[in-house]
């Protein structure tokens, strides 16, 4: 019964993911390990959407660990339990909070033993600047205490990276591509373990550069966005745009104009009456409620999913009530599918 409740929401969210985004690009899948223990590590830019994404289409049922304070109402945390998420603690919960840490290190060095999936952010924290931040070392003292109790256990690493066309806006598009996975006990050497820790950050590090955008000079960060935006890169290409950065000059860029078709203006129109209960709730309301733009992507998309079955439901009442259930039931389909299809198109 649990793992039928546990499928029947990871089925609505991935629907539902689809449906929120113009297009979902998986690349690597091949690459996650089915039977050997794993640890998914991404870059980090969209709060939770990055965790649903990778979630939902890993191959894998993984374990998440995820920041502590949000461990604070009973109800939550049995939410949380189920879907097989766990507190990690940090030194904003406080010095004496991150002694905690250590049985949580065992709890994941016993799931990997286990040969469970783990997933974490090695940043440590989530920024939509297109780079790869510094890693910490939370999650080499998660693979280096399970060697420590299991050398034998084959831990495999795999880099995720995330890459969105705009985290920001509506409807935005994202790739996600999976890196070939990375022997632990390759780059482990239980007597140099400062050694170790440096080897094994510096080859994530190095693959997630090549698995997203990564800007290196972030004091000309803005400068270099804008000349690759004046480009017309494909950001759910990092190969391509990581490729474009190393040949980029300023004499690259010829300042450009983007201007709407016609079509797509009236399209965007059209969508906007249609669904305009929903979009002026979001606008004028929720949208002021997001605390950071890194949320912005998440909390819109948990909006759409709570908001527009209740707004399909009344428009098919209003429309049953009005004229009869069979018009309520073609004009429903009929604006889910020009939502659909309007979504796609952008």
């Amino acid at each position: 019964m649990r793992n039928l409740g546990y499928n029947l929401v990871k089925i609505w969210i991935k629907a539902s993911l689809h449906l929120y985004f113009g297009k979902i690009k998986m690349v690597g899948l091949e690459n996650v390990p089915k039977d050997t223990p794993v640890l998914f590590l991404p870059n980090h830019q969209s709060a939770l959407i990055d965790v649903l994404l990778i979630a939902v289409d890993c191959n894998r049922k993984p374990w998440f660990l995820t920041r502590s304070d949000v461990f604070k109402k009973n109800l939550l945390i049995k939410i949380f339990n189920y879907f097989q998420m766990i507190p990690i603690y940090r030194i904003r919960d406080g010095r004496e909070a991150l002694k905690n840490n250590q049985a949580v290190f065992d709890r994941c060095s016993q799931l990997l033993c286990d040969k469970e999936a783990l997933l974490m952010f090695p940043e440590a924290n989530h920024n939509l600047k297109r780079r790869v931040r510094p890693l910490s070392k939370g999650f080499t003292r998660i693979l280096f205490n399970t060697l420590n109790q299991a050398p034998d256990t084959d831990i495999h690493i795999v880099p995720v990276g995330l890459n969105y066309k705009d985290a920001v806006t509506f409807p935005d598009k994202v790739a996600l591509f999976f890196g070939e996975a990375i022997a632990v006990k390759e780059l482990y050497d239980a007597t140099d373990l400062k050694e170790s820790t440096n080897r094994v950050k510096e080859k994530v590090a190095s693959e997630l550069k090549t698995l997203t955008t990564h800007i290196e000079d972030e004091a000309v960060y803005e400068q270099t966005v804008a000349r690759l935006d004046a480009l017309g890169v494909d950001y759910l290409n990092p190969k391509a745009v990581n490729a474009t950065l190393q040949n980029l000059t300023t004499t690259t860029v010829k300042e450009t104009t983007k201007k709407g078709g016609f079509i797509a203006k009236l399209m965007a129109a059209i969508f906007f009456v249609l669904n305009m209960p929903v979009l002026l709730l979001w606008r004028n309301y929720f949208k002021a409620k997001v605390w950071e733009a890194e949320f912005m992507g998440s909390l819109r998309f948990a909006y759409a999913v709570l908001i527009y079955p209740l707004y399909y439901g009344s428009l098919f009442l209003v429309f049953s009530w009005a004229i009869n259930p069979t018009i309520g039931f073609v004009a429903i389909l009929g604006l889910f599918l020009f939502n659909w299809g309007y979504v796609k198109s952008r």
